[in-house]
């Protein structure tokens, strides 16, 4: 066999792992986001310098990104220990934060929760939808690297057939993320026809055209290796980015946004369908002629051009919850019912999902069915959930330590009918730079260009070593260095306040 060949065969034929095990793996990211945030608090009251960006961008890498790499590599099997860490980690953090409250000092804890209670949140955008895509494109970038090597555990591969692994979860997770700060969510395109709408839709596409056509050239000319039943011969992740967004496009000029939910429910379980009792199903698998042909475009490419549908459902139920987190609230017992009511959505999807499996089919990345979409919406609720509740535990922090700032998180405000000129002339200059120190608001500024950034420094690095055969600590070291590049690459952009758009 050759080394493309060698490649090929080490990422294929998977069976994955357990929705439990990628659940747990899922939400720890959120308790690390919650102890960078306590820790940052605690230090501001302990050292009155304020850190550097050199400084912010190190611990940020620490908490954010060397844990994501860990618990996909060597820490693989030991997620509950770093659980028992990060736990005994934040609720230490916590402590030492209250005991040394500057606000409320001798108020006893339930009054300081009644006043924290009303207390008021004022930010343009949602921490934890950032925080969310971070995760995903940082979940991602370092995935597409570490599969290549020996020391990431096989059954976190993408799934040849049926089953679920970590792996599969990306694609589904960008796209629901995607969808929660899209245009129609945000009603960037309000005024205007409709007409007018769609051609903007249209003409946004018009990039990932160019960067899909660019990377199926890419891997064609320079022979890289490829998992066939990923996508098929041609198709690639950008290709479907685009039409997930032509189709959505079209859906949500003929449905009413809050009803984006309803339509996400109609396409599964109409495709599911299908998949049952047409055979679609087969086409899928087996090509037009049952026998596995790659003959003709459609063969070719079934996998990519099929599992569109499933990936339109999803992205439907992002719009839906993009609607619904970007509500506006004044209160943080608002957000505790949010989170709370999201929380509770992810889990009925979750006992949705078993009854799914059990009695219809089981989840499928290759065909998209009715269960993956399920499961790629739980698994998104559950994280988005858990970064909901840690902005919250972060917010009463900073709410009993006067002055407090943290990156991408909410500013605590006294009343909810403050105008926006006097909380600038009540907030510090201080904390006005705080937001340029931050791993997380340069990730989601410039999310396309990191993800860009990975795949090309997966390649060079795929180019350049035999990752079949480096040893356990060398891949490691690899790992991060690769991280640490691409994540300094975007800070650094970030701090001289660029970004990288392609239209």
């Amino acid at each position: 066999m050759s080394q493309k060949q060698m490649k090929e065969a080490f990422v294929s034929n998977q069976n994955g792992t357990s929705v439990l095990e990628i659940t747990e793996g899922l939400c720890l990211p959120a308790l690390c986001v919650l102890c960078r945030g306590l820790l940052i608090i605690l230090s501001q009251h302990l050292c009155s310098s304020s850190h550097n960006s050199r400084t912010r961008f190190l611990v940020d890498f620490a908490f954010l990104i060397v844990p994501l790499v860990t618990t996909l590599t060597i820490f693989s099997s030991f997620v509950l220990l770093e659980y028992l860490v990060a736990i005994i980690l934040g609720a230490g953090l916590l402590y030492e934060i209250y005991c040394r409250r500057t606000c409320y000092a001798r108020m006893p804890f339930p009054k300081i929760c009644e006043k924290f209670l009303k207390v008021s949140l004022e930010s343009e955008h949602i921490p934890a939808i950032s925080c969310f895509r971070v995760v995903n494109s940082a979940f991602t970038a370092v995935a597409i690297l570490a599969v290549d090597f020996p020391l990431f555990p096989r059954r976190y591969a993408k799934t040849e057939l049926y089953g679920t692994g970590a792996m599969d979860y990306g694609v589904g997770g960008f796209i629901f993320g995607s969808a929660m700060v899209s245009p129609e969510v945000r009603r960037k395109y309000t005024k205007g026809s409709r007409l007018c709408y769609l051609t903007k839709s249209l003409y946004s596409l018009w990039p990932l055209v160019f960067l899909g056509m660019g990377r199926l050239v890419a891997i064609k000319s320079i022979d890289y290796q490829e998992h066939l039943t990923e996508y098929g011969v041609h198709w690639n992740f950008f290709f479907t980015l685009i039409a997930v967004k032509l189709i959505t496009s079209l859906l949500l000029i003929i449905f009413p946004l809050n009803k984006s939910w309803i339509v996400a429910i109609s396409i599964t379980a109409l495709y599911q369908l299908a998949l049952d009792f047409t055979p679609l199903k087969s086409l899928i698998l087996y090509g037009t002629d049952g026998s596995g042909t790659r003959v003709g475009l459609l063969n070719a490419n079934r996998e990519g051009i099929i599992s569109v549908l499933g990936y339109v459902a999803v992205h439907m139920a992002g719009v839906q919850t993009g609607l619904y987190v970007l509500k506006e609230r004044s209160h943080i017992k608002d957000w505790i019912k949010a989170a709370y009511c999201i929380l509770l959505t992810a889990i009925g999807l979750f006992i949705s999902l078993y009854i799914v499996q059990v009695n219809v089919e089981v989840a499928s990345r290759r065909m998209a069915n009715l269960a993956f979409c399920i499961w790629i919406v739980a698994s998104c609720l559950i994280l988005l959930s858990s970064l909901l509740l840690g902005d919250i535990i972060l917010s009463f922090a900073k709410f009993v330590i006067k002055e407090a700032a943290v990156p991408c998180s909410w500013k605590l405000i006294q009343s909810p009918t403050a105008n926006k000129k006097h909380l600038e002339s009540i907030v510090s200059e201080a904390k006005r730079k705080e937001p340029t120190l931050c791993l997380i608001t340069a990730m989601n500024r410039n999310q396309l260009l990191f993800f860009l950034l990975s795949n090309v420094t997966t390649g060079l690095v795929n180019l350049s070593i035999d990752t079949l055969h480096s040893s356990t600590p060398w891949a490691l070291c690899l790992l991060n260095l690769y991280m640490f590049t691409n994540c300094l690459i975007i800070y650094v952009l970030h701090l001289q306040d660029k970004t990288v758009k392609f239209w």
